[in-house]
């Protein structure tokens, strides 16, 4: 055997194969096993040596990507998602029989040599030559295992992907200085351990648990000799031995591990030959990745949950940062939704709106005081098929939502009311309220410049029996839309915008509302969560709380758990407390014997605003109880169906409006949601009747909501333009009930009235 020299120094024959192993061999010896011709490559052994001295000594090993799991609030599996299928184990986890059948088939000598088997470079290099190709190559575990580390860094970007694969000597010497270094830091069974998690088994599958899940259903613990053999073949190329593709195939390439296994002393001949005979005894489980494996109907707020994480600074400087955090994976997201909620949600969007219906609805549910997000819902299901859809309604673009949101109708007058009380006017308030009238002007704005009526358009009530005058509380169970555009002149814009910037109601698109009086019939396309969060806060006394979703999330790297910062509700005075009593005061009018009669809940205090657009294109009903706010949104995405002699849920109906149809979705989600719930009761405030005889022969109170409807006829009628224009004539089909026939539109339309999404989905104002 060879002789150190004297001093303890390697000898001359040592010397020259620790050179040949680590400069030569590093760079052209071991390139040329993976590329036919070296000396294409015009690298010397000199060069070569000097790249590898100059690389970093330290392998940034990047934490692997495994599956994150979103929970309800009670702990409950929503949906497991992924950008990588893996669940990361420790090597006691994983079965003996797999230990052994991944290092027979890639690496035999895996425990007897270093970073580089200088003896299998030299055979691969003999077989290649015999064959005058390559037939074999010569990376052991270890290097296999780094070469894994790049592309796992790499991500999901094509480039990277390529260089980390790429056949080059530069690659090469960067991989076998690596390999050294993990050699020596972590030791054979670590390693082993790393690359059993790290390396790709086909079908979606990264690491051995999710391998023996996806082709057997069990965990990797559980995994016998001829299971353990077949995922060992799998790796060396997960397409060509791929079982569940090419049984076949995949059955020969087992075979021959195991008769490597054997061969090795891993298990006798007679357990070899016997697994051989085996069947593959696939039990094969899909991949179920994403927001559309989601439970109760909850997909959209698992997509709303990920968005969230992906537009909050709270997880990561910018979103690049927060997108590879949450590809990365290894979370567990506790949420806020309630599941019984999530369930009474679902089961009243199916029963009112079949998911082929014209028409979609969606519905969201905010707990006052926290705003945490409880439920979200909406009839068409999450997808791209046929009657499915993968925009969420309920939220703003910004998080999977609409470019614009929809506009809101009659359900935008208790923002103008909160605005002038706030300004000092008493709930008794009146204005003359006149059938028809010009907008206006000049109206006063937040800046020096007032909004002007240049043109002198008008608008008008439903029906020409709709005049005033009216006071508070009655023009908001009609919803009168000359009363709230009154209010509007006398106190100015500048309040109202103040206010809803309060209860951060913003434009679908972020934007802040305009400077218009025409915001007072809902115009603008707004969100069911920014409403149920802005009415959340009359609910809760005047404290508007931001929407949350996210409870708390643990963060599994390598075999460390750690917690994560979660963003938290914002909680603000938006208005008085005697303001939003009286709102409530207002509101449980409507549901008492206005326009929202068929939402009322029976059995506890409830509050609430029918709505519905021009054309009825959209109708809403937004509503709240002292500890549950929510809405609901009925239209099309397109906004080009006009609710009219319309199919929905399997009824028909000649005239669709807020309280028709969004009303009873509401009250049986409500109803569901707060079952077991105590029944706390608002804060109301006195608001003394209008004189009686004000309402004779008007049929203010009509029980059928016939001749007067949802918005006294004041726009949820046949009319065009949120009842601005051709309202029902003779007692209105406004937002409670049908009508005479429609006349010819008689007005013009402001300047800029038209807001929000294109096809008509910019006017608003009938109750």
């Amino acid at each position: 055997m060879p002789k150190k020299r004297s001093g303890g120094g390697l000898s001359a024959t040592q010397q020259a194969a620790k050179f040949l192993g680590v400069s030569v061999l590093a760079g052209a010896v071991l390139a040329g096993i993976a590329l036919p011709a070296v000396g294409a490559l015009g690298l010397a052994a000199k060069g070569s040596v000097e790249s590898f001295d100059e690389l970093p000594a330290n392998l940034k090993t990047p934490p692997l990507s495994q599956r994150t799991t979103i929970l309800d609030a009670e702990g409950g599996m929503i949906a497991s998602v992924y950008s990588r299928d893996r669940t990361v184990l420790d090597l006691k986890d994983i079965s003996p029989y797999m230990q052994k059948a991944i290092v027979a088939i890639e690496d035999a000598r895996f425990y007897q040599h270093g970073a580089v088997d200088l003896k299998g470079i030299l055979r691969a290099l003999n077989k290649n030559a015999q064959s005058g190709g390559v037939s074999e190559g010569a990376s052991t575990l270890t290097q296999q295992y780094v070469k894994n580390v790049f592309v796992e860094e790499a991500g999901d970007d094509p480039t990277k992907v390529a260089q980390a694969t790429q056949q080059t000597l530069g690659r090469k010497i960067k991989e076998l200085k690596f390999a050294i270094q993990v050699e020596e830091e972590l030791g054979k069974k670590k390693i082993l351990e790393n690359y059993l998690n790290i390396t790709f088994f086909g079908q979606q599958a990264y690491g051995v648990e999710a391998a023996a899940q996806r082709y057997f259903s069990k965990s990797a613990k559980d995994l016998k000799l001829q299971e353990a053999a077949l995922l060992a073949g799998i790796v060396q190329s997960p397409s060509r031995y791929d079982p569940i593709n090419d049984e076949a195939e995949a059955t020969k390439r087992r075979n021959v591990v195991l008769q490597r296994m054997a061969d090795l002393g891993d298990v006798s001949q007679q357990e070899a030959d016997a697994a051989k005979k085996a069947p593959l005894g696939l039990k094969v489980h899909r991949p179920e990745n994403g927001c559309i494996t989601a439970v109760k109907g909850a997909s959209f707020f698992c997509e709303y949950v990920k968005h969230v994480f992906l537009n909050d600074p709270v997880f990561g400087k910018n979103r690049e940062a927060r997108a590879k955090i949450w590809n990365r994976g290894g979370l567990t997201i506790k949420t806020t939704m309630d599941p019984k909620a999530q369930k009474s949600v679902q089961a009243s969007l199916k029963q009112h709106v079949y998911k082929s219906d014209k028409v979609a609805a969606a519905a969201t549910l905010v707990e006052p005081g926290t705003g945490k997000v409880l439920a979200m819902g909406q009839s068409k299901p999450y997808g791209s098929g046929k009657n499915q859809t993968e925009l969420n309604y309920s939220v703003d673009a910004a998080y999977g939502g609409s470019n614009f949101g929809f506009p809101t109708g009659s359900t935008f007058k208790p923002f103008v009311a909160a605005a002038a009380l706030e300004e000092g006017r008493p709930p008794t308030q009146e204005y003359s309220s006149p059938y028809q009238m010009e907008y206006p002007s000049p109206v006063q704005t937040c800046d020096s410049k007032p909004w002007t009526n240049l043109r002198g358009e008008k608008l008008e009530n439903e029906s020409e029996s709709e005049h005033g005058p009216y006071r508070l509380r009655k023009a908001m169970e009609l919803s009168v839309n000359t009363y709230f555009v009154q209010m509007i002149a006398d106190i100015g814009l500048c309040p109202v915008v103040n206010m809803t910037d309060h209860l951060q109601v913003r434009q679908g698109n972020g934007d802040k509302l305009p400077e218009r009086p025409a915001i007072a019939l809902g115009s603008v396309g707004l969100s069911p969560l920014t409403m149920a969060s802005a009415y959340a806060a009359f609910a809760s006394r005047g404290m508007y709380c931001t929407p949350v979703a996210i409870e708390a999330i643990t963060q599994r790297v390598g075999d460390q758990q750690k917690t994560l910062e979660v963003p938290k509700s914002t909680c603000s005075r938006a208005m008085s407390e005697k303001t939003a009593d009286t709102v409530n005061s207002l509101l449980q009018g409507v549901v008492d014997s206005g326009t929202g009669k068929e939402a009322g809940l029976t059995s506890r205090d409830s509050a609430g605003k029918t709505g519905t657009t021009d054309e009825r294109r959209n109708a809403w009903f937004v509503g709240y109880t002292p500890n549950l706010s929510g809405a609901v949104w009925v239209g099309s995405a397109t906004q080009k169906v006009k609710m009219r002699n319309i199919y929905i849920g399997g009824q028909y109906h000649d005239l669709v409006y807020g309280g028709r149809v969004p009303g009873p979705i509401w009250r049986d989600a409500m109803s569901g949601a707060l079952e077991g719930k105590p029944a706390d009761q608002f804060h109301t405030v006195h608001i003394p009747d209008e004189d009686e005889d004000r309402d004779e022969g008007r049929g203010d109170d009509d029980d059928d909501d016939h001749g007067r409807g949802d918005d006294n006829g004041n726009g949820d009628g046949d009319g065009f333009i949120g009842g601005l224009v051709g309202g029902a004539n003779g007692g209105g089909a406004a937002d409670g009930g049908t009508g005479g026939p429609e006349p010819d539109p008689s007005v013009s339309i402001p300047e800029g009235f038209w807001r929000g999404q294109s096809n008509g989905n910019g006017t608003g104002g009938r109750g």
